[in-house]
């Protein structure tokens, strides 16, 4: 099943990008764009219900702060948020970072479809990836991203739900939390007084301006007048005033930090072995990733230096079989390819190899501030000392102050 899936979603990503211009595709985007317009009226419809408390959001008693975006992948969220759970421990906050969990192993489907079908609301704690001690569960289970950050940040609590509230209540009462990070949270309105951070990739700020599913876009893009902060992502000190003055002209109160996901190092996928960004200059590459927007990736390793002789691409959050892999390592030897490379986020869902004819690496980053900070350290201490005053009046949210717990 995963595999027509994903070929229906590689498709349906072609088609939003218009990277397919014959008549089914033709077809196709007026279907989406139909579809958009329920979306959109669905979401409109969410965020007024939150607005006139018929839906109602709950407070913790502690600092939250929301990493999100208002499209769907490719912003490089996974980086920032690392960043700032390390920033906010090294300021000595108890930090536990929230996700949902985007595809990590479910309950069983009839299990699941039983207590749907006979109203049962089943008391099961959230997933603990790590308790700031041990690392828990495994990628799968956790998902990848969460099995990231847990690897990354051995300190920090990793907790996966859907219910972000249960999980934020957990980490408060079990393991005495004082901040929550919020992954992928802009959507996530359950939750008061937050501080809303929102990434945008200055390659693909909107993507083509339509909403899901015709576009990328989870939202309005007038609705980034939501956020306290915006960090423009994969910027690369090039001058991006015209973005700032289109992104000013939707939230004008907002603070703008530019920054970049700088490389640091490659590390073997299988042993662990670490080597410098120079290792990789004159290299013939083969670049394996399965991510919303691979260019990015294979342009960074061109810029290192290494020559990209061929590359394989799956989709966003694909789960490798051992076969795909002993695959890429066939045609990159035919290729003549010294090793291979692939992103951290790739790399914890790899699976074991009987064989490797190349070595087999991936690319360590870390989110770098370019302009608008100091550093990151900067930029978290403000980030938590600061309360939202001016928050537009017709935003479709909830107009309620930020307020911080830091003191």
């Amino acid at each position: 099943m995963r595999p027509w899936t994903e070929r229906v979603e590689q498709y349906v990503l072609d088609v939003i990008f218009d990277r397919r211009h014959d008549v089914r595709a033709a077809f196709t985007r007026g279907g989406l764009f139909l579809l958009s317009q329920l979306y959109s009226v669905g979401v409109r419809s969410r965020l007024a219900l939150y607005r006139w408390r018929i839906f109602r959001d709950h407070t913790l008693g502690c600092q939250v702060i929301s990493v999100g975006n208002l499209t769907v992948g490719g912003t490089g969220k996974t980086p920032v948020v690392e960043t700032f759970a390390r920033a906010l421990q090294a300021a000595g906050r108890r930090v536990a970072i929230l996700s949902r969990g985007y595809k990590s192993a479910k309950r069983p489907l009839v299990q699941r479809v039983y207590q749907r079908l006979t109203f049962q609301t089943p008391n099961i704690p959230p997933k603990v990836v790590s308790d700031g001690k041990s690392l828990l569960l495994d990628s799968q289970q956790a998902g990848d991203e969460p099995y990231m950050l847990a690897t990354n940040l051995p300190n920090v609590v990793v907790l996966v739900d859907p219910d972000r509230v249960k999980s934020g209540r957990y980490a408060v009462e079990k393991f005495n939390c004082d901040t929550l990070l919020l992954d992928d949270g802009f959507q996530y309105l359950r939750l008061k007084s937050r501080m809303q951070v929102v990434l945008v990739d200055r390659l693909t700020p909107f993507g083509n301006n339509r909403m899901l599913p015709r576009g990328i876009l989870r939202e309005p893009r007038r609705n980034l007048r939501r956020a306290s902060f915006i960090f423009l992502t994969k910027c690369d000190g090039s001058d991006n005033a015209a973005l700032i003055r289109q992104l000013r002209s939707l939230n004008n109160h907002a603070e703008i930090i530019e920054c970049t996901h700088n490389p640091l190092y490659f590390r073997d996928v299988y042993s662990e072995e670490r080597r410098p960004l120079e290792f990789i200059k004159g290299k013939r590459v083969g670049a394996i990733s399965g991510i919303a927007m691979p260019e990015g990736f294979e342009n960074r390793l061109r810029e290192l230096g290494a020559e990209v002789v061929y590359m394989r691409r799956y989709a966003d959050h694909h789960r490798f079989s051992q076969q795909e892999m002993l695959n890429m390592i066939n045609r990159s030897v035919l290729k003549e390819a010294d090793l291979i490379v692939t992103t951290e986020k790739d790399a914890v869902r790899f699976p074991k190899l009987d064989r490797r004819d190349l070595p087999i690496y991936y690319l360590r980053v870390e989110i770098k501030i370019l302009r608008g900070a100091k550093d990151f350290n900067d930029a978290v201490e403000r980030i938590c000392l600061h309360r939202e005053n001016n928050v537009a009046d017709n935003a479709d949210e909830p107009r309620t102050p930020v307020e911080t717990a830091a003191k």
